[in-house]
Order: structure tokens, then C-alpha cells, then sequence
């Protein structure tokens, strides 16, 4: 393993650990807050962007375990879309469900990055070792 590929390695699944963290807590936070949230559907809202988190934050530390083999470009990309794409998606949706008000497009670009972030790591399974 290259120092590269170790750092890399080390930073995605730190903030990997680190966003499946702040789900758990946001789960448990929305298991009590979503009958007093403004918003009609925030019960809903709440277990989409949660689980969304969870999902995407195992999918950094995916890259992460991965980049221990061999970093390239596409794990870079998954890491940043990965990290963005949940700070917009479900920011938006947790932003939605509690303040009532809408974010505008910030879900569906966020959305947009979260598959862009998987399309990468397919790119990275695809093209890793080779010449």
C-alpha cells in the first residue's frame, strides 16, 4: 500500500465511520422528533434521508477498504460525490422535514452526486491494476 493510497484510505473510512455515526444519532432523533416536526410527511422524510446516510456513509468506508488495495481517480470521485451527496440529499430532506420549507434543488443534484459517487467505484473495480 502506497502513502497515497494509505491516506486516502484512512480519510475515507474515517468519514465513512463518522457519517454512519451522525445517522444513528439523526435515526434517533427522528424516532422522536418527527411527530412534532412541522412538515406533514416528516416521519417519512426523516427514514429516507436517514437511511440514505447509513447507506452512502458504508459506501465511503467501502472506498475506503478499497483504496487499501490501490487508490485511483474513480475513489477520489466516489469519496467527494459520496461526501457531498449526502451533506445535499439529506441535509435537504432533513432540512425539509424540520423547517417545513423546501431547499430547492439541493436533493436532487445531492441525489445526482450520490450516484455518480457508485458509478465511480464501478469505474475504479473496472479499471484498477490495469496498465
Amino acid at each position: 500500500m502506497s502513502a497515497s493510497s494509505g491516506g486516502l484510505s484512512r480519510a475515507l473510512v474515517a468519514a465513512g465511520a463518522l457519517v454512519v455515526a451522525a445517522g444513528v444519532a439523526m435515526g434517533a432523533v427522528a424516532s422522536h422528533a418527527a411527530g412534532r416536526a412541522p412538515h406533514p410527511d416528516a416521519a417519512r422524510l426523516l427514514n429516507t434521508a436517514v437511511l440514505y446516510q447509513l447507506v452512502h456513509g458504508i459506501g465511503l468506508v467501502l472506498a475506503g477498504v478499497l483504496a487499501r488495495f490501490g487508490a485511483t481517480r474513480w475513489l477520489h470521485v466516489a469519496g467527494g460525490a459520496f461526501l457531498i451527496g449526502i451533506a445535499l440529499f439529506c441535509g435537504a430532506l432533513y432540512w425539509l422535514a424540520f423547517s417545513g420549507t423546501s431547499a430547492g434543488p439541493i436533493a436532487p443534484i445531492g441525489g445526482l452526486l450520490l450516484i455518480a459517487g457508485w458509478v465511480a467505484v464501478s469505474l475504479h473495480a473496472l479499471t484498477a491494476g490495469r496498465s
